[in-house]
C-alpha cells in the first residue's frame, strides 16, 4: 500500500536526485513507503571469521523503493538471538555497501555475551551472530523522515571467532561528593582524598542531612553517579544512614560523617563499600605536646560544628614544633597509619596528602588554633 507523504520542495530537495517524469510529479513528488528491503546474504556467512584479526565485515543491501533515489541512512544491528531480541547497533552508513568495524563488532558481541551471563573465562568462543539493517529516508541534515523506516530480513554469520574484547574494569581514580551542602552543584562538590598507598580507598568529611548526597567519578550528572542503592553501608554510624525516594544517601540524624569509600572490582562491576564513621579530626605531633607521635591522643581532637557550613576547630596549640616537625592534622582511616590520611592548610586551602609525598611543614604559634571547613575545603591558623 502506498502511503503518500507530501513534502515541501525544500524538504524533497534534501532527499536526493529525482528521476525524470512525464507528468507533474516533478512539481509534486510522491514518496512511497517501501514494503520490502533486502539485506544480501554474505558469501562468507559460513566461513570462520576471526574478529581479532579482521578489519571489517562488509554487508550489502538494495535501497528500499521510495519511488526515486533518495538519501538514505542504514543502521546495522546485531544480536545473539535469531529473533533479534536484545539487538545492539554496530554501524551506520549512507550507502548500500556497509563496512562494519570488526573491533566494534567484537566489543559489542562481548558485551551481549556478558549481559547474557558469560564471564571472561568462557572466551574465546565461536558463535553465530544475526544481522539486520534498518533503513530510513533522511533530510540533508540527517533527520529521519517519518513513515520511511523499514527493517531488512535477517542474515547469519555462522562462525564468528570471538575473544574477550572489553577493556579491563578498574576502580575510579577520583571521586566527588555532591549534596545540599553545595547546592547539588558538581562544580562546588568536594573531591575525596585517596588514602596514601591505597588507590582504591577515598575519604572526606561530609555533612549529610535528610536530603542526602551522591558521589561520582566525574563532576557530572552523567548517569554514573552512585546513591544508596549502589553501595553497601558499614561503619560506626551505619545505622543512621538511609535512602531517599530519589536514591540519595541520607541520614536520619543530620550531621557530619567521616565518609570512607573502598572500591573493588567483581566481574565487570565496581563495588562500593562506604563506611560512615564519627567525624573525628586530630592534631599530631609537638604542636599539641605529642612528642611521642601517639595516634588519637586525648586532648588533640577537633570540635565538630553543628552546621554544614561550620568550622572544625582544633585545641589551642601548646607547643611550637621544629622546622622538620610542623603542625600536622589527620583523620583515622581504620587499618592505616595516621599520616596516610593527613592534610594541612596552605594559603587558606586544605591540601590533602593523598598519594603524594611528605607535605611541607607549617609552623604555628602557641595558643593558635587550626580552623577547617570541609564543605569548601578551606582553612586557617590563627
Amino acid at each position: 500500500m502506498k502511503n503518500i507523504i507530501k513534502s515541501a520542495l525544500l524538504l524533497v530537495l534534501g532527499l536526493g536526485v529525482f528521476t525524470a517524469c512525464n507528468d507533474d510529479n516533478d512539481d509534486n513528488p510522491v514518496v512511497k513507503s517501501p514494503t520490502t528491503f533486502v539485506l544480501n546474504e554474505s558469501p562468507l556467512a559460513a566461513s570462520p571469521i576471526d574478529l581479532e584479526n579482521s578489519n571489517t565485515i562488509q554487508l550489502t543491501c538494495s535501497q528500499p523503493d521510495y519511488g526515486f533515489p533518495a538519501s538514505t541512512t542504514y543502521t546495522v544491528e546485531v544480536s545473539l538471538n535469531a529473533d533479534m531480541s536484545a539487538a545492539a547497533e554496530v554501524a551506520k552508513a549512507t550507502t548500500a555497501k556497509i563496512d562494519v568495524d570488526a573491533s566494534v563488532l567484537a566489543s559489542t558481541l562481548t558485551t551481549l555475551q556478558v549481559e547474557a551471563g558469560k564471564t571472561e573465562a568462557d572466551f574465546p568462543m565461536t558463535i553465530p551472530a544475526y544481522f539486520r539493517v534498518k533503513a530510513a529516508m533522511t533530510t540533508k541534515e540527517g533527520a529521519v523522515i517519518e513513515g520511511t523506516e523499514i527493517l531488512s530480513n535477517i542474515i547469519t554469520f555462522q562462525n564468528l571467532i570471538l575473544k574477550f574484547s572489553l577493556p579491563p574494569v578498574t576502580t575510579p581514580e577520583t571521586l566527588y561528593v555532591v549534596g545540599q551542602f553545595c547546592g547539588w552543584d558538581w562544580n562546588k562538590s568536594v573531591e575525596m582524598a585517596p588514602v596514601n598507598g591505597a588507590t582504591n580507598i577515598f575519604w572526606h568529611l561530609v555533612y549529610i542531612d535528610g536530603s542526602g548526597v551522591k558521589f561520582n567519578n566525574a563532576k557530572s550528572w552523567d548517569g554514573n553517579q552512585k546513591g544508596f542503592d549502589n553501595i553497601s553501608v558499614s561503619g560506626d554510624l551505619a545505622s543512621e544512614i538511609i535512602g531517599t525516594s530519589d536514591g540519595n544517601i541520607a541520614s536520619s540524624n543530620p550531621g557530619w560523617y567521616l565518609m570512607i569509600i573502598t572500591t573493588s572490582v567483581q566481574g565487570r562491576d565496581v563495588i562500593y563499600d562506604v563506611q560512615f564513621n564519627k567525624p573525628e579530626v586530630w592534631l599530631m605531633g609537638p604542636c599539641i605536646g605529642n612528642t611521642s607521635w601517639t595516634e588519637l591522643l586525648d586532648g588533640s581532637k577537633f570540635s565538630v560544628p553543628a552546621e554544614a557550613d561550620g568550622d572544625f576547630v582544633s585545641p589551642a596549640f601548646t607547643g611550637v614544633p621544629g622546622d622538620q616537625e610542623g603542625c600536622r592534622a589527620y583523620v583515622k582511616v581504620p587499618g592505616y597509619d595516621w599520616w596516610k590520611s593527613e592534610f594541612m592548610v596552605f594559603n587558606n586551602k586544605i591540601v590533602y596528602r593523598g598519594n603524594g609525598g611528605d607535605q611541607e611543614r607549617v609552623i604555628n604559634a602557641v595558643g593558635q588554633k587550626l580552623y577547617l571547613n570541609f564543605g569548601t575545603d578551606t582553612g586557617k591558623i590563627e
